[in-house]
């Protein structure tokens, strides 16, 4: 089996809202990687769709929901065993803790994040952390 990689909910949504990466995002679908995440992906996808929700119609967001809920292509891995390793990474880099717990299961797997969250990734360039990130 290849190298996992993680991906954020940044990427995530972009294969089920049509906007500006979707096509690159869609490549990591059918590149025959295995993609992780924590399973707060879930939720976090969940609420990009709801705050977008006078945009797209309530059956396109219903469909996304079963979707996501019901045949997700990300391997999903409890976001309470990576909290330890997300805090520290919070606290000794200023990020959130939701999106540390991306980067801490990235370091765990020893793979990359791939996020379209361009500040979260810039904000990382000249860490110890950089090599665990990758931008879409």
């Amino acid at each position: 089996m290849r190298e996992p990689l993680v991906v954020d909910s940044s990427v995530a949504v972009k294969w089920y809202i049509p906007e500006s990466g979707s096509d690159r995002a869609a490549l990591l679908l059918r590149a025959g990687v295995r993609l992780v995440a924590p399973d707060l992906l879930i939720p976090e996808v969940g609420n990009v769709i709801w705050k977008r929700r006078r945009e797209i119609p309530v059956a396109e967001i219903e469909a996304i929901a079963v979707a996501l809920s019901s045949a997700c292509p990300v391997s999903l891995y409890p976001s309470s065993a990576l909290l330890q390793g997300a805090l520290s990474v919070a606290l000794a880099y200023g990020r959130s803790v939701y999106d540390s717990l991306y980067l801490a299961l990235a370091v765990s797997e020893a793979c990359p994040l791939v996020t379209a969250d361009e500040r979260f990734s810039n904000a990382l360039q000249n860490t110890d952390l950089a090599e665990y990130t990758q931008l879409l």
